[in-house]
């Protein structure tokens, strides 16, 4: 395979992500919204209470084995169907646990009717375990058109019995509901469309050799779930269920304008990167790509709804959800720098690594803790606040490595976010200012919006932001491979 025909499968399968992700996210934003209109913010702080341990259980489906199966240049059936059965059986393993712990975890929040929303909402880790390998099926082999019927199905299907559900006066079982026909459908329809099956063989010497890179993987993701889902702990615990909302509610709009595009690249770059983890210049190239071009994408994203929040709140969401604002402002800086993270990490678990990504975990998330204690007392906004501090702290920290790996040193990926962020703050700059004339909130977002995509769009032509010209160039070399 030429290297034009190369980068043609990384940027269509990119873009096939891209467009599950983005098809996905936009219907769960849109039905998001209604019920926002539809349901107290009380009772969304009231999932958000059962979602703090389904969270950090859901981090076993996995076991680090699926990026292990991505990672490894040799996996075949014996490989996944091995996983496939180790993963389902710890996946009933752990509903069992759960369902037996539901009324203790209820009584730590002395909320007993949390108890059957725990144990319903907890059949998803069964339903991960049936899908989880098909997942890595489809990573390892670039078949990401797969994910976007699956997703979009489940998303679509689940959006329809949410929405009904909250207009009949369900409640909280709306969401719940919600949550669990979307993971049954995507689970069935992927099932139905990658052909890939588990046999009924089993090789505890192949587990061994895939949990001992895996493993640390585990590792790493069970402190980074641990530390976000304690966040939501001690706001449930020591503040109210419409705290929580609001700082999930604020988190939720950067968090999913950001992770739609992340997921997108990090999806594929993963597996591209395994591919080439013997030519270090080449991982080093896909790397500083994947930074620069995800930050020239989110930048001005992020900016542009932090300026934005106050009407967009308001038209969206109602008046009653406005508290979120400041919440949603602070993660919009907060997500700015999650670009660096992501590649950074890729990077290392390409190269194998997995030992540093786990030493890494380690020390990011003592210095996360520390300041979580520290500011927990101050209330949700001050937590959130210090959200900002640790993820600079943090990407420094993942940085490091890549100075020996690829040569790729922090200050070198700094120099490359710098123009798309630097542009992107302007646009901020300009785009608020217009808040200020006074205007109502649709009239001022019909301004606000296309000012700002003309700004940042025309300053990219005028300056020749190389991102900007790469994006294109590549938009233009799939198009016309399609036309052919």
């Amino acid at each position: 395979m030429t290297e034009t025909s190369k980068n043609n499968l990384v940027f269509s399968n990119f873009l096939w992500r891209l467009l599950e992700r983005g098809g996905a996210q936009g219907v769960t934003f849109i039905v998001s919204i209604i019920l926002a209109r539809l349901l107290d913010p009380a009772l969304y702080g009231t999932i958000a209470l059962v979602t703090v341990f389904t969270a950090i259980l859901q981090v076993f489906v996995d076991s680090g084995m699926g990026t292990a199966l991505i990672q490894k240049k040799d996996a075949d059936d014996l490989d996944f169907s091995t996983v496939f059965w180790f993963n389902l059986a710890m996946c009933l393993a752990l509903y069992a646990l759960t369902f037996a712990a539901s009324p203790w975890i209820a009584q730590f929040y002395r909320r007993p009717e949390l108890t059957p929303l725990i144990r319903v909402l907890s059949l998803t880790l069964v339903i991960s375990g049936v899908k989880n390998i098909q997942q890595a099926y489809v990573s390892r082999n670039m078949l990401f058109k797969r994910f976007f019927f699956a997703t979009l199905g489940g998303t679509l299907g689940a959006a329809v019995v949410g929405i009904w559900m909250a207009y009949r006066g369900f409640g909280v079982w709306a969401l719940v509901v919600q949550n669990l026909f979307n993971a049954t459908v995507d689970t069935v329809i992927l099932w139905l469309t990658v052909k890939w099956r588990p046999k009924a063989v089993f090789s505890f010497e192949r587990l061994r050799q895939l949990f001992s890179y895996g493993w640390k993987l585990l590792a790493s993701s069970l402190l980074d779930t641990g530390y976000r889902e304690l966040r939501q702990l001690i706001i449930g615990k020591m503040y109210t269920s419409e705290d929580l909302a609001f700082y999930n509610k604020g988190n939720l709009f950067p968090k999913t304008i950001v992770l739609n595009i992340n997921t997108s690249i990090d999806s594929v770059l993963l597996p591209t990167m395994s591919k080439a983890q013997d030519d270090c210049e080449k991982v080093k190239m896909m790397t500083r790509r994947a930074i620069k071009t995800s930050t020239y994408i989110m930048a001005p994203m992020m900016i542009g709804l932090a300026v934005c929040a106050e009407p967009v709140v308001d038209l969206l969401l109602t008046a009653k959800w406005l508290p979120c604002v400041p919440y949603l402002r602070v993660f919009c800086f907060a997500y700015l720098i999650y670009p660096i993270n992501t590649a950074n990490l890729n990077a290392i678990k390409a190269m194998g690594r997995s030992d540093y990504f786990l030493k890494l975990e380690i020390i990011k998330k003592t210095v996360d803790i520390i300041v979580l204690l520290a500011t927990m007392w101050f209330g949700p906004l001050v937590m959130a606040y210090s959200t900002i501090f640790t993820r600079v702290v943090n990407q420094t920290i993942n940085a490091w490595p890549n100075k020996k790996l690829l040569n790729y040193p922090y200050l070198e990926q700094l120099k490359d976010i710098l123009p798309g962020v630097s542009l992107a703050l302007c646009m901020g700059a300009v785009v608020y200012l217009i808040q200020l004339i006074g205007l109502n909130d649709w009239l001022t977002l019909l301004i606000q919006i296309p000012t700002g995509v003309v700004l940042y769009v025309g300053g990219s032509v005028l300056f020749h932001m190389e991102s900007y010209e790469y994006v294109l160039n590549a938009a233009k070399e799939y198009l016309h491979k399609k036309e052919k």
